[in-house]
This record gives C-alpha cells, structure tokens and sequence, in this order.
C-alpha cells in the first residue's frame, strides 16, 4: 500500500472522531471556549513543526497585507466554519450535524463556478440537487428526534458547509504557503473564540476530564489531521483517489457516534444521508470525467 493511503486513511480517521469528541467535550465547557482552546492547542502543535522542519523562514516571506488576508480567510473558513458547526452540535445529534455539514464540498462545486468560473456541467447540478434533497429529506423526518432547536442547528450546519466552501475556493486563489498560513488560521480561531467567548460570558473552569477531549480536537483532528493529509495530497500525482477517501469521513462518523453516543439513526435521516452522500459521489464522477478529458486533450495536443 501506498504511503499516501496510509497517511489520508489516518486523516479521515482522525476526521470522523470530531462530531463525537466535540460533543462529549461540550458537555462540560462552553462551544466557544472548546473552540479557542483547541484553537491555540492547534497553533502550538503547527508553530512547533514548522520550527522544527525549518518552514517559519517561510513566514518572512509575506508582507503584513498578506497576513490581514489571512487572519480574514482564517475568519471565515475555521472560525466562523466552526463556530456555527460546534453550535449546530449543541442542537443536534452528533450525525445529524456531521450529515448536514458534509454538504461542503457541494458547497466547493457551487462557489468555484460562481468565482473560479468553472463550467457548471449536467453532473455538478445533479450532484447539487441530489444533495439539497437531502436536506429537504432531513427537515422533514428530523424534528423532534435531536432534543434541541432543531431547525436552528440544521441552519447554523448549512451556514457552516457554506464558509467552509467558501472558504476552499478563497484560499486556492490565495496560493499561501499552506503550513504557515494554516498556523495562522487556529491563532485567529483561537483568539476570536476567546474574545467572542468572554464577550459572551460563555466561559468556565475546564475540568480535567474535558482536557483529553480537547487535546485530542487540537492536536489531532486539527492540526495533525491537516499535516497528514498535505503529505498524502503532496506524495500522489493522483489526488482522485486520495480526495474520494475523504468521504468516508461522514460514514465512519455516523458508525462512531452509534457506538460511543448511542445515537440510533432514524429511516429519513439514512435516506437523506444516502442522498447527500450520492451528491457527493456524482460531483467525483464530473471530477474524474474532466480530469480524463483533460488529460485526452493533452494527448491529442502532443500527437498533432
């Protein structure tokens, strides 16, 4: 097996573990401050490393504009993602939230075509509508069966998967380094959690049972999880492959929190997980049939 495959099925590993340890963890403290912590914990963890391999001679490189772009994208794309996601938490069950806020890579189809201008083909808006009726299916079967603002936490989910989509596109054009522009974005996260907790008056004394949750969230599934999936994307000339593994994620997620949380999942809220997840599956097979047709093209070219 591929180093790559080892490093992107520990990624997703890693991934899946964050509906259920978030919701453990928040059991405890407030949202917010499970965000800021585990934000500085991720800081820490990525500062380290790129003292460690030599990469924060990298940081030199970028005028203060540059970080005034950063710190916005690290805003919107892990602050705001994950504010609205812990919320989405709080009122929903971990696979219900998990479920709804898998729509982001539809969401990174939809704004590449609105910014990137990318063609928006007879599979993509399949693929969108299949994954919206998802949705529909979810808000029809779910009320009542999660315990808190139902309609609020899906909401606050499809406003999640929104900025991080959003946030996908952004940073591509951007072009960062990603290793000292991704230590920006959970100083940010961090520090906007904090003050945004605190204005709230969300904040509390941490107990110790809520430390390996958070340590966990920080340096694992934040931090960690980014590194190993960088080294699978950059270690295959072929991410295909390596981005389809990413979709396991939602499945193993659902199968943790049955166990862990106990969680039962419901007829519609399977239905509408298979139809957001076939979404999914028909923006890979565009993804494959423009990378094919691409690579045909430039056959084509070399031969004339």
């Amino acid at each position: 097996m591929k180093r790559s495959y080892v490093f992107a099925g520990i990624t997703v590993l890693f991934w899946s573990t964050l509906s259920t340890v978030a919701k453990i963890t928040m059991e405890n403290i407030p949202s917010l401050q499970t965000l800021s912590v585990g934000g500085f914990l991720a800081f820490g963890f990525l500062l380290a490393v790129n003292l460690a391999t030599g990469r924060l001679k990298k940081a030199a490189d970028y005028a203060p504009e540059d970080y005034l772009k950063m710190a916005g994208l690290g805003f919107l794309g892990l602050f705001l993602y994950s504010a609205l996601y812990y919320y989405g938490l709080s009122q929903l069950s971990a696979q219900t939230a998990c479920i709804v806020n898998y729509l982001w890579p539809i969401m990174l189809v939809l704004f590449s075509c609105l910014l990137l201008h990318e063609k928006m083909t007879p599979l993509k808006m399949t693929a969108l509508l299949i994954s919206f009726a998802g949705i529909v299916v979810l808000s029809l079967a779910g009320p009542g069966q999660d315990g808190g603002n139902f309609a609020g936490g899906v909401l606050a989910c499809l406003a999640a998967a929104a900025c991080y989509g959003l946030f996908s596109v952004l940073n591509k054009m951007a072009a960062y380094d990603q290793n000292i522009c991704m230590m920006v974005f959970w100083l940010i996260v961090g520090i906007c959690a904090l003050l945004a907790g605190k204005a709230a008056g969300q904040w509390s004394a941490i107990p110790a049972a809520s430390w390996p949750g958070l340590i966990w969230m920080g340096f694992a599934v934040n931090a960690a999880a980014y590194l190993f999936w960088a080294l699978a994307v950059n270690g295959e000339s072929q991410t295909a492959g390596i981005s389809n593994i990413a979709y396991l994620t939602p499945v193993l997620s659902v199968v943790l929190s049955g166990i862990v949380l106990h969680e039962k999942i419901s007829g519609g809220t399977l239905a509408a997980f298979l139809l957001i997840i076939g979404g999914i599956f028909f923006q890979a097979l565009d993804q494959a049939r423009e990378k094919k047709y691409n690579k045909e093209g430039e056959a084509y070219g070399r031969d004339k």
